[in-house]
């Protein structure tokens, strides 16, 4: 019953050894190129340090995971943009245990990004990577140096300009309905302290300082808030001072 079985076996075996080593090597390795498709040297460091290729949802959320780690901590700010991209994706309950292992893969820094985007060569998934990427760089506010450029770097490597990575920033900002330009931030932070364009900076210190004082985190610590209302307090305080700063700076007060 098992002579047919061995006897395919042993002529398998007589044919591989019947061919030279380097072109049996030659043989093995296009196919092995073919099947996991390997194009260089760095595909196969790549391939070989993490498993499976980044790409799709995956390669999103480790770059978006990478952006939040670049500014040494990662902020509620950040985690509410992630959390914003899964729901814009639609992404299921698997999809999103998955989309957090990949943005907590990109905080580690560990992967090579070039081959995995420079694969991705269709146009409207590039920008829509490119579009998330910039929403997540403006989670606190605004898109400090680093940000700015690893979104440049990732950009190139998707093959785009830097003229056309930048008009995606625009773009993104009109997506989510928030405005993308400067000004537009400065008439966000005047909205969110409550003032008006021409009010005193005197009428703006108080009024800073009174949303200052009601969402103090160590304040609601010491009322018995939860835990979760303290964190949102922080972060609340944190956008009180960013707005605050920037009507500062906008206004010449120091």
């Amino acid at each position: 019953m098992f002579w047919p079985i061995t006897l395919l076996g042993a002529l398998a075996g007589w044919l591989l050894a019947s061919i030279p080593g380097a072109l049996l090597g030659g043989l093995l390795g296009q196919v092995l190129d073919r099947r996991l498709g390997l194009d260089s040297w760095a595909s196969l460091r790549e391939r070989m340090r993490s498993g499976a290729p980044l790409q799709g949802e995956a390669l999103l959320f480790v770059l978006l995971g990478r952006l939040a780690k670049s500014g040494g901590r990662v902020s509620e700010a950040h985690i509410r943009v992630a959390r914003a991209e899964m729901q814009r994706r639609g992404l299921d309950q698997a999809g999103q245990r998955e989309a957090i292992d990949a943005f907590y893969r990109g905080k580690s820094g560990d992967d090579s990004l070039r081959q995995p985007l420079r694969r991705l060569r269709d146009r409207e998934q590039a920008a829509a990577v490119l579009q998330a990427c910039w929403r997540m760089a403006r989670a606190e506010g605004r898109v400090n140096t680093r940000e700015h450029e690893l979104i440049m770097l990732w950009g190139k490597w998707l093959g785009w300009s830097r003229d056309e990575v930048a008009a995606q920033d625009r773009d993104a900002g009109r997506r989510q309905g928030a405005p993308a330009s400067r000004g537009g931030a400065y008439e966000e932070a005047m909205q969110l302290l409550g003032v008006r364009a021409d009010s005193e900076m005197q009428v703006i210190k108080r009024a800073y300082r009174k949303l200052l004082s009601q969402h103090h985190p160590d304040k609601l610590a010491g009322s018995g808030a939860s835990p979760a209302q303290v964190r949102d307090a922080t972060e609340r305080t944190r956008e009180l001072h960013n707005a605050y700063a920037l009507i500062r700076e906008r206004r010449g007060f120091r």
